[in-house]
């Protein structure tokens, strides 16, 4: 098996077929970003689903308005974003952080941010010492309030396998290096209880606001896959 990252996504998008390979080469370029599909021609599997969905709405089953404020809700408005206005509260404040780590569903509720799974959430804290991964081993399983969609590379069988058997060569392909010294430590989501990365706040970022924090912090970092840095442009110190 090909165990280069590339080989990670070249073997999930091989598995999920045509319609998902141009997101994979995507996500490969631009791990921060979300995955888009630019295809000029529509990939079978979304024709199939089009055609799904026109099917369950003639038979009066869908309503395609409520359907699409639905995908709005989860792509535009459930993202990323929610997780990093967390994380971002938790640097800057230890009481909500005490919070967010002992109940982070009531922590989180503070936000208005509540799981429309019924699931339970956990806070897991990166440290010097201990850095946390994310992974689902049975399906793809993930903090949709938080995060919203979850990335191609997360629902993979390589990710999904290889992130417990191997989670530091996983974290190296991703670009993150730890030091031996550094104790992984790797969370299996489930359909009950999912997990969220609490990163470790970077160096320099004293003089930056609340929502200057929020604005660093990344998908990947509170999936574990990644680090939260201050470019150097931003550098203030």
């Amino acid at each position: 098996m090909d165990t280069t990252r590339r080989g990670i996504l070249k073997s999930a998008a091989t598995a999920a077929g045509a319609a998902v390979t141009h997101d994979f080469a995507h996500a490969q370029d631009q791990d921060h970003e979300h995955e888009h599909n630019h295809q000029a021609v529509t990939s079978d599997p979304a024709l199939r689903v089009k055609s799904l969905e026109s099917l369950l709405v003639e038979k009066g089953l869908v309503d395609r308005v409520a359907l699409d404020a639905l995908v709005d809700t989860y792509e535009n408005k459930i993202g990323p974003r929610n997780g990093a206005k967390v994380v971002a509260r938790a640097w800057v404040d230890p009481a909500y952080k005490t919070r967010l780590l002992a109940d982070a569903n009531d922590a989180m509720a503070e936000f208005g941010f509540v799981s429309r799974q019924g699931d339970r959430m956990v806070v897991v804290e990166n440290t010097a010492r201990v850095h946390n991964l994310i992974v689902c081993t049975l399906c793809s399983c993930y903090p949709w309030s938080v995060l919203g969609l979850p990335p191609v590379w997360y629902k993979s069988a390589p990710y999904r396998s290889r992130s417990v058997i191997d989670p530091r060569g996983v974290l190296r392909e991703f670009g993150l290096e730890l030091g031996e010294d550094v104790e992984v430590r790797v969370w299996d989501s489930t359909a009950e209880l999912r997990y969220l990365v609490l990163p470790e706040r970077p160096a320099g970022t004293q003089r930056l606001s609340e929502e200057e924090l929020a604005a660093l912090v990344t998908r990947d970092a509170m999936v574990g896959v990644a680090k939260v840095v201050l470019p150097q442009s931003e550098n203030k110190l």
